[in-house]
């Protein structure tokens, strides 16, 4: 009914439908209420308009009216929430198998990369009927990932990861934009979303990749000498990684958290913020030494290492492997 209207975004996700019936449902109740009080102002002032003779009479109230005019607006406002709060959280609970993309956004440009290892440049391609979730940080300022036609937008922050998902409906074309300004160059930072037939997404991912992100990250981790403390037996200065991706762990301070992708990269960055219990703050911090894309791959790796994956990634993000050089004792988050 929309799609043929100027004004409206053409819809193209599987979220679409639901954000633009709640936006419908604010419209309208927003109209008839603007109506109903606007007529209610002319019929009154026209009523009770000043006449010579008579005079004006104080009213008292009326118990009955001051609880319907308090009940049914309350009632409209809690569907409102209702509502709001399913799409909501819809949109902040990522589907167990999806897809993975990493995305590193920065003045001005979207670098994103496949779980699968293709890298691609102010360009996403994604199959149509696919979960896909996109993990994403920021290199310098706050961005934000926007994406008219699948009704996502979720700001791109440094220093942690934020996560997005949709499922795109149709093949075609779709603008991406940064929705933050971010600089100078803010309305440059575009893109776009190429969603593609099943089979023709897999002739294009076929081509070019450089193998899996978590390979990347496997080299990463050999290259900074991880392995040394983090060995599969236990034996190391620091934690396992064998299936560490997921599990809620304990502190030494006695609190408990779920080890995902920002707890693990607040690991490889800020080693001694939670260190894990049985183990000592001995870490060095790898701020500075690893980029945001050995991050994004150092995080792929842990994921990988772990048999089972959480299905709901955390509304904020990705995973990245505590696994550094010298990841001695100190904890793996």
């Amino acid at each position: 009914m929309f799609d043929n209207f100027p004004l409206w975004p053409q819809r193209a996700s599987t979220m679409a439908g639901n954000v633009d019936a709640l936006y419908i449902f604010l419209l309208m109740v927003s109209g008839l209420m603007t109506l109903l009080i606007s007529v209610c102002v002319v019929f009154f002032a026209a009523k009770f308009r000043h006449r010579p003779g008579v005079q004006a009479e104080p009213i008292e109230g009326s118990t009955p009216l001051e609880l319907t005019w308090s009940i049914i607006p309350m009632g409209v406002f809690l569907v409102i929430f209702s509502w709001g709060a399913v799409v909501f959280f819809q949109e902040r609970t990522p589907p167990r198998d999806a897809t993975e993309v990493y995305v590193v956004a920065k003045q001005w440009m979207w670098k994103l990369e496949h779980a699968e290892g293709q890298r691609e440049i102010n360009e996403l391609h994604v199959p149509v009927g696919r979960d896909v979730k996109m993990i994403m940080t920021s290199q310098d300022a706050i961005h934000s990932f926007y994406v008219p036609a699948f009704r996502i937008k979720q700001d791109v922050l440094p220093g942690r990861y934020t996560v997005a998902w949709f499922r795109a409906t149709k093949p075609g074309t779709y603008h991406l934009f940064c929705a933050e300004y971010c600089g100078t160059q803010h309305s440059g930072m575009i893109g776009s979303v190429v969603v593609m037939e099943p089979a023709q997404y897999e002739v294009w991912m076929s081509g070019g990749s450089t193998g899996p992100l978590s390979a990347s990250g496997e080299k990463v981790f050999a290259e900074l000498g991880c392995a040394t403390c983090h060995r599969p037996d236990g034996q190391g200065r620091g934690p396992n990684l064998q299936g560490l991706f997921g599990k809620t762990v304990q502190l030494e301070d006695g609190r408990t958290v779920t080890a995902d992708e920002n707890y693990i990269r607040e690991s490889i960055l800020d080693p001694g913020a939670k260190v894990l219990k049985g183990f000592k703050p001995v870490m060095p911090t790898f701020q500075g030494i690893v980029s945001e894309e050995q991050l994004n791959a150092l995080v792929a790796y842990v994921k990988s290492l772990s048999s089972t994956r959480p299905g709901n990634a955390m509304a904020a993000g990705s995973t990245s492997p505590p696994a550094k050089a010298s990841a001695q004792r100190s904890q793996v988050q």
